[in-house]
């Protein structure tokens, strides 16, 4: 695809079609999530992609054709398309939470597909961002900043801290908090208030993930809307008490009448030389993708987010 000739908006539309489920979820917490819904109200839940294979069943679906063109279920979508499709069955349901179930359910769909259209975005906008630069290039003064910083945040970039993990690596330097920081909703900002104040959103959060950090963290921008944070030789609860200081700056946030900046984070240690960092990055994001799930569905939440609509 030339970078050049298709704008970000066309290939948002198109690109979704090279996603399935699987690319837009972590499955194994997915599947957790919906077990844990199913069990609470008696539900049976059958997850299909877009063409109505199976992509995780809870309860009994033996003999059941998914026919999505007529009998589509709850779908998710995500840039304006069908990605997957959500059968229920109440029959098991008692008639006191039937309602609650169905309640529930609704809010859960809601979720799923601000999440999924979440990934997909941040993944996207990073990637196009990547090319982009590289196909246009930098001047002098660009490149030899750009060849340890982000240039819309100045946290360092995807490459070098890629070359710091491996000094870290090398240095058999254990152990090393590795957490990940994900803006939640960016796509919102971006959709609703559009490019300008997505980056102001994006700058926001570098700003505050800067200033709660300690002399010797090392700081990264890796995908569009995600940190990566490392602390070498991190105290016990260190990593822990500087996520709840970002997430509370982040709260505590009042200063722009659109911008309602939240943040979910994940930790996991890196502790066996034996073991590669890189692996632990990928931890970071799953644990991250739990606490998301736990912010998004917080009370008063989705009114703060909506503030400037």
């Amino acid at each position: 695809m030339s970078y050049n000739e298709v704008s970000f908006e066309k290939r948002i539309k198109e690109n979704i079609k090279n996603y399935a489920i699987k690319n837009l979820y972590v499955m194994d917490m997915l599947t957790e999530y919906l077990r844990a819904l199913a069990d609470t109200y008696g539900m049976e839940l059958l997850l299909t992609d877009r063409h109505g294979e199976k992509a995780l069943a809870i309860g009994d679906f033996e003999g059941f054709e998914p026919d999505v063109v007529n009998k589509p279920g709850e779908k998710i979508r995500v840039a304006d398309r069908t990605v997957g499709h959500m059968y229920v069955k109440y029959d098991k349901v008692q008639g006191d939470k039937k309602d609650a179930a169905k309640k529930m359910l609704d809010e859960s769909m809601r979720l799923l597909n601000a999440l999924a259209n979440e990934v997909y975005m941040h993944r996207e906008s990073a990637s196009y961002i990547d090319e982009l630069e590289t196909k246009l290039g930098k001047g002098n003064a660009q490149r030899k900043c750009g060849e340890t910083e982000d240039i819309l945040t100045g946290v360092f970039n995807k490459n070098y801290i890629k070359t710091r993990m491996q000094a870290l690596e090398e240095s058999e330097t254990v152990p090393v908090a590795v957490i990940n920081v994900n803006i939640n909703d960016w796509k919102f900002v971006y959709d609703n208030f559009g490019v300008e104040k997505s980056d102001n959103l994006i700058q926001l959060v570098a700003s505050i993930v800067k200033k709660e950090a300690g002399e010797d963290y090392i700081i990264g921008r890796i995908d569009g809307d995600v940190f990566l944070v490392l602390i070498p030789l991190a105290e016990d609860g260190e990593a822990e008490d500087y996520c709840r200081r970002v997430q509370a700056a982040c709260q505590a946030y009042e200063e722009d009448e659109v911008l309602a900046p939240s943040v979910a984070t994940g930790i996991v240690y890196h502790t066996n030389v034996e073991e590669s960092l890189e692996d632990k990055v990928s931890d970071a994001e799953y644990e991250m993708f739990n606490n998301k799930l736990e912010i998004k569905n917080s009370p008063g939440y989705q009114e703060r987010l909506r503030k400037g609509l």
